[in-house]
């Protein structure tokens, strides 16, 4: 039987503001109709910063990089090397492919990387230097011939820590921008910012919101919410390890759902005890208490078997599982972004410097997707060849009769001039044809 001891004070909500999405789009169409200018208003609105551009200069860039200590720099090169690493693992799991699949019929395909990708690096309540890893990292390592960068300032000012992370992953242009007015500017294009074909990267509810209204005028990596937190655990872990990664993850946003599944009521238990406890020392207290309280919730469950049932209900975005069946739930769990097995990894490792990519589906939708990764960044692309007149007949006489029972005459037709050109010895495919297209092939046959 599965009980909630904890349940969230506030229900999510799948409805859209319909306020927020008329406010963003006014700001896209803002952009989209006055360029640069309208950039620069915004971002003065917004950002509280006024430049005559926005992209930083070579100059800009090796003071930022000169504005870092060592130990900082070698921090981001070792994150950055997990990413690549890993995402070249991934990229040459990816094979072009080519095959026979008739005589003289070839078909293939090829991975072929988007060229232009615009990647948001959020940073203002924040400086998530690790986002530019998972983006821009990973762009470079499928291909894309441009990779931009978009980061707002950090308190008014431009970030050094984002644009090391930005321009050691290898970002080809670094612009100080944020919000909407970012989101839009890679999109659309200006007078000085050529448009991309592909956005990704985390924002707040405008930039996904952007994102979403963007959709198919530019491509993008996946819809995302507010981050969430999935764990699930038994006795053989206790409450303040619990409770750690619950608000290590709430601390992203007061509205950060964190769950805990479990079949130990006293893990439970201590859990609620140990936040408490927590909440009175961290730092990030007022955002995390604040998710929690809305948003947190505790699931007490008889069995490991309807714990994996909620799990894959929940489909959250990080799932965290430290019991006794580690094994047994990798083998079983469906659905989610990201998993973390065993008590000795967690979130916080994905988030920042373990190497998988930290940018995931949210609100359920690891029901049907997963998270970025090299592939995200490539198309696969399909192609053929025919090699002999036999194959071309013999796929033109399946093709003349198929496109007859769907009444496409002019497909038909392609087929035809096929089949007369590369089979003329076998015109009798074309009895299914109209009377008129059949009359005018015999006589060409003649």
């Amino acid at each position: 039987m599965i009980k909630n001891l904890k349940s969230p004070a506030v229900q999510a909500s799948s409805f859209r503001d319909e306020e927020l999405t008329r406010a963003v789009q006014e700001l896209l169409e803002a952009v989209e109709t006055g360029g640069d200018a309208a950039v620069r208003k915004l971002a003065v609105r917004f950002d509280g910063l006024d430049r005559d551009s926005y992209r930083l200069s070579k100059a800009e860039i090796d003071a930022c990089l000169s504005g870092i200590s060592r130990q900082e720099r070698e921090d981001i090169e070792f994150a950055q090397e997990q990413v690549r690493n890993f995402a070249l693992v991934q990229k040459n799991a990816l094979k072009d492919i080519e095959h026979e699949t008739l005589p003289g019929v070839i078909l293939g395909h090829r991975n072929l990387p988007v060229q232009n990708v615009g990647c948001y690096v959020p940073g203002g309540k924040y400086p998530l230097l690790a986002s530019a890893h998972m983006s821009v990292l990973t762009a470079k390592v499928a291909g894309c011939e441009r990779v931009i960068t978009c980061a707002p300032p950090y308190k008014g000012k431009v970030a050094p820590l984002i644009v090391a992370a930005q321009h050691l992953g290898g970002a080809d242009e670094i612009y100080v921008l944020g919000g909407v007015q970012a989101i839009a500017a890679m999109a659309f294009g200006t007078e000085t910012i050529e448009a991309v074909d592909m956005l990704a990267g985390p924002g707040n509810a405008y930039v996904a919101e952007a994102k979403r209204l963007l959709f198919g005028r530019v491509g993008i990596d996946l819809f995302a919410g507010p981050t969430e937190v999935l764990i699930l655990a038994d006795d053989t872990v206790d409450g303040e390890l619990v409770a750690t990664d619950l608000l290590g993850q709430a601390e992203h946003g007061i509205n950060t759902p964190a769950i805990l599944v479990t079949t130990s009521e006293q893990l439970a238990r201590e859990t609620m005890k140990e936040i408490d406890r927590l909440l009175a020392i961290l730092p990030t207290a007022e955002i995390a208490g604040q998710a929690w309280r809305n948003h947190g919730e505790i699931i007490l469950c008889d069995t490991p078997q309807e714990m994996l049932a909620e799990a894959n209900r929940i489909a959250s975005e990080h799932v965290q599982v430290m019991t006794a069946h580690d094994d047994w739930f990798f083998e079983n769990l469906k659905n989610y972004g990201a998993l973390f097995l065993g008590a000795r990894t967690t979130v916080a490792y994905g988030d920042k410097v373990i190497g998988t990519n930290h940018t995931l589906p949210t609100m359920r939708a690891a029901r049907y997707t997963g998270g970025l990764w090299v592939g995200k960044f490539l198309k696969t692309c399909t192609y053929q060849r025919v090699l002999t007149d036999e194959a071309s007949k013999t796929i033109g006489e399946y093709t003349s009769r198929l496109c007859m029972m769907e009444g496409f005459a002019g497909h038909a037709e392609q087929a035809n001039v096929r089949v007369r050109r590369f089979g003329r010895r076998n015109i009798e495919y074309a009895t299914a044809a109209p009377p008129a297209v059949k009359d005018a092939q015999l006589e060409a046959s003649k």
